[in-house]
């Protein structure tokens, strides 16, 4: 039996072929959009893609299944539980068999058995495997998809808080609870090879190692060893990190199906001119790519900054529309890179790349240049204390709960190109996150949308206390408020 893990640390997400080297076969285990790497580790251990896979319909990036199925001929093996609501509609195209719990199917000779594992999604399947080809005559290991973690668990409300169907949160923890209970009784040896790394938002608190045991989760994992269903329920529930604003998109792409990659048109490499870029901003998004520390420094009017970087993807995603177009400030040597990364998301409609030293034509007086500061708490402490400086924190929920500087207001990155009116343009405005990469991109975001006076806290909220400034605790407010 071989056996390949492939992993995207920008999306945090695994998958796997399996092949049989007897027979020649092999199947992908929730593959990402592009495939490339699959073709050529197959081709290298001379197995052929018959066979595709998926977990649940992802909502974190858009799946591969239909370009495999697509290019090889490969059988789409998918979820037929859940109900009408969950069933994939683009299958009508290709070879495919539906999977109800209890099934089992075989590439070559190793068997694959179907548990249904809702929690996640109502549709969500595991896969046990067994290795026909070895003496051992019970099943070796166990794909969970976003079932169960290392440490952790899928979290339960994405369908509510992405896909929209209200209520179905606490129904589906409780499903992931009596899921578990099914779990536990695998054998301690089964390994888990789990969808999912430190890093994704399809859980909060997933370990950083690629795969562990059936034993070592019961050991180890809180939510194998919690026995209570409500109190599992509360805990599963509390501290879910936002739902990015895509996944509902990721959803239904992946339910509907969407345009192959060698469909998709690539994008015009523009020369670079100020005025090309202005006409840009009013046609769409433009997104300059450079990292801030030179972005700030300066920058075009109207354009957004999204550094290329690991976090590239998972901010484009929450900030993007999938329905605009999007030009790209990159250069040359990032752009294909860059493209592969909006594709992994389905973000397809780019219309067209320019070199970032675009901004080396204009001069510092031009109207269309823009910079913001940066700034240390020791620079603005007076301002924000005295109210002469608004303050802007973009953290998530939870660091804000936590603890942030008493005079800031809260809106988290993903959601503040919706609620940038909320801002007065009477006052500096101070910008922070936890270290300054977020907040700088919430920076460019705010002077894109015509609020000019900015400033970047360098350092963020972790500075802020690290120098001795105050901050308070939300909890601390409910109870002042309560005496």
């Amino acid at each position: 039996m071989l056996l390949k893990y492939f992993y995207d640390d920008k999306l945090a997400q695994a998958s796997y072929l399996v092949g049989c080297q007897a027979t020649g076969e092999a199947i992908v285990i929730d593959p990402a959009r592009n495939i490339e790497s699959y073709e050529k580790i197959a081709k290298a251990h001379h197995v052929r893609i018959v066979g595709v896979t998926e977990t649940h319909i992802h909502a974190d990036f858009l799946s591969g299944a239909r370009e495999i199925a697509s290019k090889f001929g490969a059988t789409l093996y998918l979820s037929d539980e859940g109900g009408p609501d969950w069933r994939y509609k683009y299958l009508p195209e290709f070879k495919h068999c539906f999977l109800k719990d209890g099934d089992t199917f075989n590439i070559g000779n190793i068997n694959f058995e179907v548990m249904h594992t809702p929690g996640h999604t109502p549709e969500h399947i595991s896969l046990l495997v067994t290795n026909g080809g070895s003496s051992a005559t019970g099943p070796m290991g166990i794909f969970t998809g976003d079932f169960v973690f290392v440490g952790d668990v899928g979290r339960p409300d994405l369908l509510e808080k992405a896909a929209g169907v209200q209520g179905s949160s606490e129904e589906m923890a409780i499903a992931m609870f009596h899921s578990l209970q099914r779990f536990k009784q695998l054998p301690d040896y089964i390994q888990i090879w789990p969808g999912h790394g430190a890093g994704s938002a399809c859980g909060k608190a997933l370990g950083a190692i690629p795969s562990s045991t059936v034993g070592y989760e019961k050991m180890t994992n809180w939510a194998l060893q919690c026995e209570d269903v409500r109190h599992f329920t509360e805990i599963l529930l509390s501290g879910q990190p936002e739902a990015p604003t895509y996944f509902s998109m990721m959803k239904r792409l992946n339910k509907e199906g969407t345009q192959l990659l060698q469909e998709i048109t690539d994008p015009h490499c523009m020369e670079p001119s100020i005025a090309t870029v202005q006409t840009w901003v009013k046609q769409g998004i433009v997104v300059d790519t450079r990292p801030a520390s030179e972005f700030s420094t300066k920058h075009l009017r109207g354009v957004i900054n999204i550094p290329y970087n690991k976090s590239f993807v998972t901010w484009a995603g929450w900030l993007l529309d999938y329905t605009r177009p999007i030009y790209l400030l990159a250069s040359d040597e990032y752009v294909r890179d860059v493209l592969q990364d909006l594709r992994s998301i389905g973000l397809d409609y780019v219309v067209a790349t320019m070199d970032p030293n675009v901004i080396n034509q204009a001069e510092e007086s031009d109207k269309h240049v823009m910079v913001y500061r940066e700034v240390t708490p020791v620079m603005v402490n007076d301002a924000v204390r005295t109210g002469q400086m608004y303050v802007l924190d973009v953290r998530s929920t939870s660091e804000w709960e936590e603890g942030h500087i008493p005079q800031a207001k809260h809106i988290m990155l993903g959601y503040l190109h919706e609620r940038v009116r909320e801002i007065p343009s009477d006052k500096p405005i101070l910008v922070h996150c936890k270290a300054g990469g977020r907040s700088a991109i919430a920076a460019s975001i705010l002077q894109a949308q015509g609020l000019e006076d900015v400033r970047n806290l360098l350092g963020g909220y972790d500075e802020w206390i690290k120098q001795g400034y105050p901050s308070q605790r939300e909890s601390d407010l409910l109870e002042n408020k309560t005496e």
